[in-house]
């Protein structure tokens, strides 16, 4: 068996990247997936404990103040953070695993654990991005500039990541990325 790996996606919302986690979820299925604390409410298709820990804005500051997250930000009004017991866990029980934060979270995880694969998906455009978002029809028009401009400053941070996938085509995206993991494992 080889040595358990992070991996860690990051990319501006509508980018892609969900869809290909979880894909590399499917085509991995022995990896596990790094479940993030956040406080913001859960959409109709989430599952808490899958998807995200939703925990309270006072249990999420409890955690910040005991430095059990690895890495955390307050962004469109909620906190989001990935907890140290949860990857420390998994590689000590020997599972790969694939992590989904913004960019900031990545460049943190990868000080704490060096080791750690950072991969960005990046959208074809900034007007792609915005098209994209707006089909989604998840976001009201304010939350949607905050994403958008959100966006822009992530997009600033591509170089610092090992990988960086352009989504132009999903499927050929999900592809490049397979190559990626099948190597760094290998």
């Amino acid at each position: 068996m080889s040595k358990p790996r992070l991996f860690v996606f990051s990319a501006p919302s509508g980018a892609g990247k969900t869809t290909i986690v979880r894909d590399i979820l499917k085509s991995f299925p022995e990896f596990k997936f790094s479940v993030s604390a956040t406080t913001r409410k859960k959409r109709a298709n989430e599952i808490d404990g899958v998807d995200y820990y939703f925990i309270s804005e006072e249990e999420f500051k409890r955690k910040i103040d005991n430095n059990e997250f690895v890495e955390w930000e307050k962004f469109y009004d909620h906190y989001y953070g990935t907890l140290k017991k949860t990857i420390d866990e998994n590689l000590a029980n020997g599972f790969t695993t694939i992590f989904e934060v913004d960019v900031k979270g990545a460049l943190n995880i990868k000080k704490v654990y060096p080791d750690a694969v950072l991969i960005f998906i990046a959208p074809p455009s900034i007007d792609e991005l915005k098209e994209r978002l707006k089909k989604r029809n998840t976001e009201t028009d304010e939350e949607l500039k905050k994403r958008i401009d959100r966006a822009e400053m992530e997009l600033s941070y591509k170089n610092n990541f090992d990988y960086v996938v352009e989504n132009i085509n999903l499927d050929e995206a999900k592809e490049k990325v397979k190559k990626i993991i099948e190597k760094e494992i290998s």
